[in-house]
Order: C-alpha cells, then sequence, then structure tokens
C-alpha cells in the first residue's frame, strides 16, 4: 500500500494519494485545486489516480476533485448524507458515485468504509481504510477524518452560521458532532487517524501541529472527546471559535457548483510601468505583495499591502473582493506562485501585473510615493493614555477579550475597509495588532483611504504587555 502526505502551510490543509501498488490505481483524499503533485506523485510511484473523494463541502479552499474528475478521468465518491441541498452541482460531468454511511468502495485492494460523522457539516463523512492486499482481509487501519476529528480538536459547528447565514445551524451542528464523538469512541484505539487540517486552520479552535495521530490518544487527550454530557459539550464547542475568514462562503458556493478548471483561468499579463496610477484612479484594487517593512519605506498612493508570505492566502481572502479584478504588484518571479496561492481560493479574475520596478520607475517619472511611520509602546503610551492619540486593534475578538490597550477601539483587520467610516480622519491613529503585521496591513488600507495622521506599533500588544504597560480586559 502506498500513503502519501501532503500539506499545504498556507491554508493548514492536508491531502492524501493512497494507493495500491499491486493493482496501479491510487485515489486522492480532499484533494486541493492544484491537482499536479498528486499526478507527479502518482507517476513516481507507478500508479494511476483512478479516484478522488471528499470528507466534506470545503468551506476554507477550493477543491481539485472536479479537475481530476473532468480534466483526469477519476471517478469522484461524494457524500450523499445531509439532503439534496448538500449535493455537489456537477455530477453530470464527471464519473461518480454517491456514498451513504455504512458503504464500501474498493481501490485495487484498498477498501474504504463510509462513515457519517456530520458536526461540522450535515453531509461531512470519515473513511476507514483496510489494506486486502495478497487477499488477505483484514481489519481497517486507520480513518480520513476529514474536518469531523483533528489532532487535538474537533470540527467547528458554526461556520455554516457565521460564514454561509444558516440560522440555527451552529447548535444543531454542536449537537450532531457530539453524536458522532460517540461512535467514534467506538472505534479500536490501534486505528491511525489522518485529519484533513492542521494548526493555524480556522476550522477549529485549538488544532495540534502534529500532522496525525491514533485514535486512542485523542480519545485520551483531546479535550472534545472528555466530554460526556451533550449540553456542557455544546457550550464548550461552540465558546471561543475565531472568526471565520469572509471568503469561506465563497468556497462553500464555489465547490458545491464545481470550481473552474485551471486550465480555463485568466492569464495575467505584465503590465506597463506608466498604467499603474491611472488603473488605480479608475478605482482598481492593486495589492503591493512585499514584506511590510519596504512597503513602507514607498508605494504607489492607493496600493494595499498583503505581504506574500503564510499568510498571505488567508488575507487575500479576507480583503478581496470576488467580484471585482485585482491587481498586483509583485516581482514578476514570485507571480506564478503569488497565482497560485490565489487560485487555492477561487481569486481568478487577476488580468494582469506589475513588477517592482514600477515602483522606482513611477518615482523617478515625479509620482510621490506614499510612506507611513511606526512608533513604540513606549514612545507613544503617554499620548495613548491621555486620549491624544486613537489606538485601533485590529486583532481577533478572542485576542481582545484577554486584553486590550486602554480605550482602544476594536475593528477587526478582516472588517476594517467596511468600517472605515467609524474612524475619525481629524485624530492621530496608531494600528495595533498583536505583533505588528497585521496592523501593518490595516494601516496600508487606511493609507490607500486617505488617512494621513496614521502609525503601525511596532511589536504590537505583545510589546506593550511586556513592557509592563496598563491593559484593560
Amino acid at each position: 500500500m502506498l500513503l502519501r502526505y501532503f500539506y499545504d502551510e498556507k491554508l493548514a490543509q492536508a491531502s492524501y494519494l493512497v494507493g495500491c501498488q499491486a493493482t496501479g490505481e491510487a485515489i486522492v483524499i480532499d484533494p486541493a485545486r492544484d491537482v499536479t503533485p498528486y499526478l507527479e506523485a502518482a507517476k513516481k510511484e507507478g500508479v494511476k489516480i483512478v479516484a478522488a473523494t471528499e470528507t466534506h463541502i470545503h468551506a476554507d479552499f477550493t477543491s481539485g476533485a472536479r479537475e481530476l474528475g473532468v480534466v483526469h478521468g477519476a471517478t469522484l465518491y461524494l457524500s450523499d448524507e445531509g439532503g439534496p441541498e448538500w449535493r455537489h452541482h456537477y455530477l453530470d460531468e464527471v464519473n461518480h458515485v454517491l456514498i451513504k454511511d455504512g458503504d464500501r468502495f474498493k481501490i485495487g485492494n484498498l477498501y474504504f468504509q463510509v462513515m457519517h460523522t456530520p458536526g461540522h457539516t450535515p453531509e461531512s463523512v470519515s473513511f476507514l481504510l483496510e489494506d486486502h492486499g495478497g487477499n488477505q482481509q483484514r481489519g481497517a487501519m486507520g480513518i480520513f477524518s476529514g474536518d469531523f476529528v483533528f489532532v487535538g480538536d474537533v470540527g467547528r459547528p458554526d461556520l455554516l452560521e457565521k460564514a454561509v447565514g444558516v440560522r440555527g445551524s451552529s447548535e444543531a451542528g454542536a449537537r450532531q458532532m457530539f453524536q458522532s464523538l460517540q461512535r467514534f469512541k467506538e472505534l479500536p484505539d490501534y486505528l491511525q487517524l489522518w485529519p484533513a487540517h492542521g494548526a493555524g486552520s480556522a476550522c477549529g479552535k485549538a488544532l495540534g501541529a502534529i500532522p496525525s495521530s491514533t485514535v486512542g490518544y485523542e480519545k485520551q487527550f483531546n479535550w472534545a472527546l472528555a466530554h460526556t454530557n451533550e449540553d456542557e459539550f455544546v457550550a464548550a464547542l461552540l465558546a471561543g471559535q475565531p472568526e471565520p475568514p469572509a471568503y469561506f462562503a465563497m468556497m462553500k458556493k464555489f465547490n458545491v457548483e464545481g470550481p473552474a478548471l485551471l486550465r480555463d483561468a485568466m492569464v495575467p499579463k505584465e503590465m506597463p510601468a506608466g498604467e499603474l496610477t491611472a488603473l488605480i484612479e479608475s478605482g482598481a484594487l492593486v495589492i503591493d505583495t512585499r514584506p511590510a517593512a519596504e512597503f513602507r519605506k514607498g508605494h504607489v498612493p492607493g496600493t494595499i499591502n498583503i505581504p506574500h508570505n503564510k499568510s498571505f492566502v488567508n488575507w487575500a481572502g479576507w480583503l478581496i473582493d470576488y467580484n471585482q479584478p485585482v491587481y498586483l504588484v509583485t516581482d514578476r518571479n514570485q507571480v506564478e506562485q503569488v497565482l497560485h496561492d490565489l487560485h487555492s481560493i477561487g481569486i481568478d479574475q487577476v488580468p494582469g501585473f506589475f513588477d517592482l520596478e514600477a515602483v522606482a520607475y513611477l518615482e523617478k517619472e515625479g509620482v510621490e510615493l506614499h510612506t507611513y511611520e511606526e512608533t513604540t509602546p513606549s514612545d507613544i503610551a503617554e499620548k495613548v493614555l491621555a486620549g491624544e492619540v486613537l489606538v485601533i486593534d485590529v486583532r481577533n475578538q478572542a485576542e481582545w477579550d484577554e486584553g486590550h490597550i486602554p480605550g482602544a477601539q476594536h475593528i477587526m483587520l478582516g472588517k476594517l475597509s467596511s468600517r472605515l467610516h467609524e474612524i475619525p480622519r481629524d485624530q492621530e491613529i496608531v494600528l495595533q495588532c498583536q505583533s505588528g503585521a497585521r496592523s501593518a496591513i490595516a494601516t496600508s488600507i487606511l493609507r490607500a483611504n486617505g488617512f494621513t495622521q496614521i502609525r503601525n506599533l511596532a511589536g504590537g500588544f505583545s510589546q506593550w504587555h511586556k513592557d509592563g504597560l496598563v491593559v484593560e480586559n
């Protein structure tokens, strides 16, 4: 048997290639949109991808299931649980098998038993894997749990209500999760656990950083499995969940309807530097992907800074409007990777980009670049505490609740663009997060929208607290 693990750090998303080397057949579980890594691995291992499956309709990344089905002829095994409203809309385009609780299907000598595990979503399923190599029947060796059970956590049930707007689904999902966990507790301790996400995913609140576990280990140490009272479990599960990124609703829509095939995706062209200012003046969204320190020292007025790092996908999903095209200011040698990351969450409208040389060119042509300043807690504390400076805290709600700077105004970064009208333009403003990274993005948003009396708090709340300055709860 072949088992290969793939992990996207920017999405904290795991997928798996499972193959039967005896028959040369393989299946991909929870594929990402770019299916190239699976095809390359399969070729290297001497197997062919004949199938793909999803544990549920994903909300945090664009699925590659349709890509494998339409372009590469894979048979798709998709959940038929949760009711017709949770069924994919593109089934007529692909070879497919609808699966329910207790069903079994085989890929070569590998058998997959379907286990309906609602809670995170109504249609969620897990797969118990059996290897019958050598015609010898064996019991299950592991479970692909999707967003049902993670290492140290379980899937959150509130996304449908908070991100998609399905009213009343949070508590119902939490109670379904409790019942699903009772079935999980009946599984043998020795089963390996292969989840769909790791630490950093917004699909849970306390995911562990290691890639896999065992059922027995989770029974003993996973906080959710320690609960025996359903009402107490529901309250604990719903408490303290992070804000779901704004793009989650779009992902549900794309993945139900069927994401566009990558061969049909827009190919951005490199644009002349001289067109950049006119493009911005026309209202176009332009993202500068340089590190914050470089952007701060000089950028084209009207551009917004989302540094191309591990957090890029998350903040791009929060801040980019899916209904309008987005242009990039980025190193031409990084365009392919930036585009890959945008495609991973369904942002396909990228008509063009400007190389970084465009910034220097425009400055030489007389365009006055914008800058912004940083300050430190020790330098600004006296004015902040005296009410002479407004602090805008762009952290998540849970971070704010644990402690914040006295007098600060809380506007989470992902919601900042829609709440600019709440921010006074005639007052000195300091943007603040936990470390200074998110608030740098926030500072660029305010700068692009005409705010001039703004600074970023270097070191953020962590440095404020470290300096022993007063904190409010």
